[in-house]
Order: C-alpha cells, then structure tokens, then sequence
C-alpha cells in the first residue's frame, strides 16, 4: 500500500560513519513509500559516511537534525540501521540513547536491523522482550534482559528487529506494517 504511513512522521538514525548504507537505504526509502515523511537524524550536522559491508565506503547522506534538534514527541516511529562502526558510536552518544529511550517509554514503533540493537542494550529498554541481531551480540541482548532468537524478522509489542541485510525485505514488510499500526502497549513504570 502506498500511502499506509500517510500522514506519519519517521525518524532514521544514521552514524557521522559507520552505518551499514543498505540497511539505511533500503529501511529509509519502504517507509518513504509507503507516505511517511522520513527525518535523517544524526549526532553532527552535515554529511555522514556510510559503509558497505562494515569495512567499504560507500555514499555520504545528509543529516536533516541533530538529536538536540528533536525529541521523540515528533515522530511515529524510529528506524535504527546497523553497521558495527555506526551502531557502536550510537550507542556510546547520550544523546542518541535518550532519543532512543524515548521511543520505548512512549510505546512507539521501532526496527532496529544487524548491530542496531547495541543502542537497545545501551538504552536499557530489552528487558523481557524478544529480538533477534547480528548472532554476535546475542551474548549482550541476553545480559541486558532480552531474549534472543535466530529469526529472519521479530515483533514484539511495536519493537521490530532483523539479523542482517539479508533479511531486509520482512524487516521493511514489518516495520510498516508497525509504524501503521501506531502505539503498543503502554510501558509499566515502577515508583
């Protein structure tokens, strides 16, 4: 459907480098075609080096917003791209975590695709949930409260998460399909 995220406003992260370009591209342009308005959001203004296969330079994209230009109050949804160097480098910017956090105590959608789910762990959001990454940081998402799985693409309660691009096609299906559907449950919070 090409107008299931009319009227839906997305943001995509994307790393000053590191960021796998396929996983950003491909995520960036299923949600632009299905109607959302699409922010690229990044920790520095300017242009950001992507790479292919976590090691190639691939194309420069621009950052639209900074993270102290935003608040999750603006958005739908959150696309968080892997690449080992750019999800590494999300995750150690406050920022970039607090954007993140956000997403999950607002119960709004979020995928998050291959080395994307070090941001979760860092955010501290996987508690009791399911995922599925890259197989190396099951190690982490399990520390960090998560239960991971060897899946192509995982849903649970808004919080879409793939392996690979490989498994890009069902990680864009879902991420849709999620962004469509809006809010999950609302997140308990203790005293």
């Amino acid at each position: 459907m090409a107008n299931e995220l009319q009227g839906k406003k997305v943001a995509i992260l994307i790393s000053p480098v590191g960021t796998e370009q396929v996983e950003f591209t491909e995520s960036k342009k299923a949600v632009e075609d299905a109607g959302a308005e699409v922010d690229v959001i990044g920790i520095e203004a300017g242009e950001a080096q992507a790479m292919n296969s976590d090691v190639n330079l691939a194309d420069k994209f621009t950052v639209d917003k900074t993270f102290s230009d935003v608040s999750a109050d603006d958005y739908d949804g959150l696309v968080v791209p892997g690449g080992t160097v750019g999800a590494d480098t999300l995750r150690g910017n406050s920022d970039a975590v607090n954007f993140i956090r956000a997403f999950f105590e607002q119960a709004k959608p979020v995928g998050v695709i291959c080395h994307g789910p070090w941001t979760l762990v860092e955010a501290d959001v996987l508690q009791g949930r399911t995922l599925t990454s890259f197989p190396t940081l099951q190690t982490d998402i399990r520390n960090a409260g998560g239960n991971w799985v060897d899946e192509e693409v995982v849903v649970d309660q808004g919080l879409v998460t793939s392996r690979n691009p490989d498994d890009i096609p069902a990680f864009c299906a879902k991420v849709v399909e999620e962004i469509g559907e809006g809010k999950h449950r609302e997140q308990s919070r203790s005293a």
